[in-house]
């Protein structure tokens, strides 16, 4: 059943949604999302994922997502918005669930940006490692390119923006995939839980 955990107990999708009473400790802006899906056998994707997080399965599949986007405006709450960071990301990531709080795990995160990769990596230990990247919009289509600088690990895609689908609907896919507001990461031997808050993606075909 969709919005399920393995315990067959109602998660809760919604309030992670809302904004948080904290004070925010960091601002980006994210631009020209594109999110690209596989569903992956569970069996080959629970080895990959710390023993501490469950799995988050939709109709009791895993699936694995890449990333791609521009992101702007990057920078701690203390930081002036003129020296911020502005560079390209592409992450792997898949679906998990601690506590019954939904979110994120990310598997590998690219970035073009050497700084931002390197505080990352310090600060979070997130998974960051830099890489040559290009997006590109010409006559409505979008080509990007990723070359990792440590492996010559490649990717490589184009697409158009399609019909608007708006805001996705709770307990659908989209709504699944899209609307993640958790992120986990094991930090300094211990599973630490990041929050994020931003308006629903707008999405499309």
């Amino acid at each position: 059943m969709p919005g399920t955990d393995n315990g067959d107990k109602v998660m809760d999708r919604l309030s992670p949604g809302q904004r948080p009473d904290e004070r925010a400790i960091g601002y980006q802006r994210w631009r020209s999302l594109l999110f690209l899906h596989w569903q992956v056998p569970e069996e080959e994707l629970r080895p990959l994922i710390p023993a501490s997080l469950s799995l988050d399965l939709y109709d009791n599949t895993a699936y694995v997502g890449i990333v791609l986007f521009g992101m702007e405006g990057v920078r701690s709450r203390w930081w002036p918005e003129l020296l911020s960071f502005r560079f390209l990301e592409a992450n792997v990531r898949t679906y998990v669930h601690s506590q019954g709080k939904p979110g994120i795990y990310f598997m590998s995160m690219d970035a073009n940006h050497r700084p931002a990769v390197w505080a990352a990596r310090r600060g979070w230990s997130l998974p960051y490692r830099y890489a040559k990247m290009e997006m590109q919009k010409r006559d409505e289509q979008t080509n990007y390119q990723l070359t990792r600088a440590s492996t010559g690990a490649q990717h490589q895609c184009q697409y158009r923006v399609g019909e608007p689908l708006g805001p996705s609907k709770p307990n659908t896919l989209e709504h699944f995939l899209l609307e993640r507001y958790f992120l986990f990461v094991e930090h300094r031997n211990q599973l630490c839980r990041a929050q994020v808050h931003h308006q629903p993606y707008p999405a499309h075909t």
